[in-house]
């Protein structure tokens, strides 16, 4: 008996194992097919809700993922990328979009035998990932995962064919009392919550009452509860994150545990209208009833709730209030990665604000030395600690995003072009980085320059230094534009022009000084000059290497 157990519950593992690996690979699949389309979506979402819910729905039926669109959710308005309004309309459509899963399990999970057609099905997707000169390669994992995914039903098919001597003790929650339906709601948001999966939940509930392990009752409360089950994911990505993605995940749970309750409360009269929707009886197509329930469950609760946006965003920030002690004295950053499920177009299209951002500060550290020309030795101090905090600032967000950059390279559903477009943003994040430390080395030396020289706006030798620094700064303020727009190849070479003025400025700059050193000239104030000179031109290379890599 005990190794009858221990084999149903390791070959129990091994099924839901093999279930989620074929969701996994499936989503990667039609990712890697759709290209871009995810990152297009997301960049097309405006204020209005309904745009907003049909950009849910389509991202979850495509990763395959509530769970993981809902995190995005949160770390899109963490990056400050998506409103809070938004974000409400996209986890409305989330809910709606994961029940594809169920009607994939429902329709094609038990209407043939999956035995018969899982091996074949692999094997096609494993010649589609051979035929790279036809460009239909990037579907072979999802037609392997669909061979997968009727592999593991299979499986849990058989595995879950109970007989009813053991399963006496599901009998007391079958009925229609409350406890029972109670009941199969706490155990259907704990199993989701353990597993992270709300579709593999439901697929399981699924395959059960197709081998009559359970009643319709039960069936439809354990599936109410992988609703709850499934907001573990946001509330752990929320907890280190901004308040407005703890109002996320917050509306979230509350979209989720509202709707759950209202259905229980009418739980007999929502079971009827699914079995008048459903033309044959639950006893006779018990897989279609629970597909249905599903997807009429969140749509009801989205029509319900939708027309109330701007006051459930409004009730959010009520009750989770705006924390004063967030600052930016430390860079955070704000992309929250998911487990699995999640296209790296996607993530290239939140990595892009921040190295944004990145270039935003280092503009700040420029101008703060532009401003000691302006105000004189009275704005050293206070411009050389302006400059050491960015820089600092500059170090933590370089050392974040590299990390996250290589993290998305060595995603499963990465492309090659994709791999190519992270190397290049690792590339930008580097020489930005560059840049902030010759920033900081110009102002250290500046500093040192003006105490060390007789100082004047009206020097000649000043206003050179200045003019040289502007070159560059406006330089960069071009390039910023490139960083964020792309750049033309046109624009390609009126930087390669401006490059070669800043280094025969630097020649011009070099020759003075030595004809100046042989009239007499302060040494020490013109070796400090010229070094100064060196690092304001070694600043425009890290300018033009940035211009390389776009």
């Amino acid at each position: 008996m005990t190794l009858k157990i221990v084999s149903f519950i390791f070959g129990f593992a091994g099924a839901l194992g093999l279930l989620l690996f074929s969701m996994d690979m499936l989503s990667n699949g039609i990712q890697k097919g759709a290209g871009n389309s995810l990152q297009f979506v997301l960049k097309k979402i405006s204020g209005n809700r309904f745009a907003a819910v049909l950009t849910g729905i389509f991202v979850t039926c495509i990763i395959q993922s509530s769970s993981a669109t809902t995190v995005m959710t949160v770390s899109f308005v963490n990056a400050e990328i998506l409103t809070l309004q938004q974000a409400i309309g996209i986890i409305f459509g989330a809910n709606i979009g994961t029940t594809i899963t169920a009607w994939i399990v429902s329709f094609f999970g038990f209407k043939f035998s999956l035995s018969a057609v899982a091996i074949p099905i692999f094997g096609i997707g494993f010649l589609f990932k051979q035929l790279k000169k036809f460009k239909i390669h990037n579907f072979g994992d999802m037609i392997c995962g669909f061979g997968l995914l009727f592999m593991s039903l299979d499986l849990l098919g058989k595995l879950l064919h109970l007989s009813p001597s053991q399963i006496n003790f599901l009998q007391n929650f079958s009925g229609n009392s409350f406890l029972g339906i109670l009941t199969g709601v706490l155990a259907g948001t704990f199993f989701t919550a353990l597993i992270h999966s709300s579709s593999a939940v439901t697929a399981i509930v699924i395959t059960m009452a197709a081998n009559g392990s359970l009643s319709w009752e039960l069936s439809a409360s354990l599936v109410l509860g992988s609703n709850i089950g499934t907001t573990i994911d946001s509330i752990l990505s929320s907890l280190k994150a901004s308040t407005n993605a703890k109002r996320t995940a917050f509306v979230h749970v509350a979209f989720n545990v509202t709707g759950t309750i209202i259905a229980l409360l009418l739980f007999k009269p929502f079971l009827s209208l699914v079995d008048f929707i459903v033309p044959l009886s639950p006893e006779k197509d018990i897989t279609t009833h629970i597909a249905m329930l599903h997807t009429v469950f969140n749509l009801l609760a989205t029509l319900i709730f939708l027309p109330f946006v701007d006051q459930i965003a409004l009730l959010s920030t009520k009750i989770i209030r705006d924390n004063p002690t967030e600052k930016e004295d430390r860079y955070i950053f704000p992309a929250i990665l998911p487990g699995s499920h999640v296209s790296a177009d996607l993530y290239s299209f939140q990595i892009q604000k921040e190295i944004s951002k990145m270039s935003a500060r280092v503009m700040e550290m420029f101008d703060s030395i532009c401003n000691v020309f302006i105000n004189g030795k009275n704005e050293v101090e206070k411009a050389e600690l302006a400059v050491s905090k960015t820089e600092n600032y500059i170090d933590e967000m370089n050392y974040a995003i590299t990390g996250f950059l290589q993290h998305c390279s060595r995603l499963p559903n990465a492309t090659r072009s994709d791999r190519m477009y992270f190397s290049k943003l690792l590339q930008i994040t580097y020489n930005l980085e560059n840049l902030s430390d010759e920033c900081a080395s110009i102002m250290y030396t500046l500093k040192k320059y003006l105490t060390g020289t007789s100082f004047s706006l009206e020097k000649k030798e000043t206003k050179e230094i200045a003019d040289y620094v502007e070159l560059v700064r406006s330089f960069y303020e071009g390039v910023c534009l490139f960083i964020s727009l792309g750049i033309s190849v046109e624009q390609k070479k009126q930087s390669e022009m401006l490059e070669e003025k800043i280094d025969s400025t630097k020649a011009k700059l070099k020759t003075e000084t030595g004809l100046r050193i042989e009239e007499g000239s302060d040494v020490k104030a013109e070796l400090s000059y010229i070094d100064l000179v060196r690092k304001i031109e070694k600043a425009g290379d890290c300018i033009y290497s940035i211009v390389q890599s776009l």
